[in-house]
């Protein structure tokens, strides 16, 4: 029987993603023996989390909570007629990585997933389309994650736009990436190829 203290370190690190009974064991441990520093500062930055971070009104992008709008939207270098749609927003860091987008984004929140009970109106798709007119948009780079759910996404959001303006142009990454890979999780190399060779829809 591992002491009480021990054991909800064990179960609280195993409600992670990812993290099986073995691994939660064994975090846990490796936290019971370092230094009671590195405890104190994974506690204090989770402790932080859900007070220093906030959705942008605007892009739906992770900002501190102390900033009104998403630095990488405030910025006047870059380019508002030019967004990027993404599912998740640590997609937005690794495009950002790659260096070679200078448009604005936009965060739909996830993707289409029946199955998770995931519909289209609890996206952003809505406050998309409010910003084309309002940011004089004139192209929107689809980039989904390549899986089913993703591609599910990219297709209704194609429909979508087009209704909304036909004249607008819609693209999407080019097929670089490969299939089941999160953006987040793509090297850069991969990433600047798929975004410099985006197809027209």
């Amino acid at each position: 029987m591992l002491p009480k203290a021990l054991q909800d370190a064990i179960d609280a690190l195993g409600l992670l993603p990812g993290v099986g009974p073995r691994t939660a064991e064994r975090y846990a441990y490796y936290l019971f023996r370092s230094d009671s520093k590195l405890s104190t500062s994974i506690s204090d930055s989770l402790s932080q989390l859900k007070n220093g971070v906030k959705s942008c009104p605007i892009t739906f992008a992770l900002i501190d909570s102390s900033e009104e709008i998403s630095p990488l939207y405030a910025d006047a270098t870059r380019d508002k007629s030019t967004i990027l749609v993404v599912e998740e927003p640590l997609d937005i860091y690794a495009i950002e990585q790659t260096r070679s987008y200078t448009g604005t984004y936009h965060v739909l929140g996830g993707a289409i997933s029946p199955i998770d009970g995931i519909t289209p109106d609890q996206l952003h798709i809505k406050e998309l389309l409010d910003r084309i007119e309002k940011d004089s948009v004139k192209e929107i780079i689809i980039a989904t994650n390549p899986s089913v759910e993703g591609e599910s996404t990219a297709l209704l959001l194609q429909k979508m736009l087009h209704d909304k303006a036909p004249d607008l142009k819609v693209t999407r990454l080019a097929r670089g990436l490969p299939l089941g890979v999160d953006l987040s999780y793509a090297d850069q190399i991969t990433l600047s190829a798929a975004l410099d060779n985006r197809t027209a829809l």
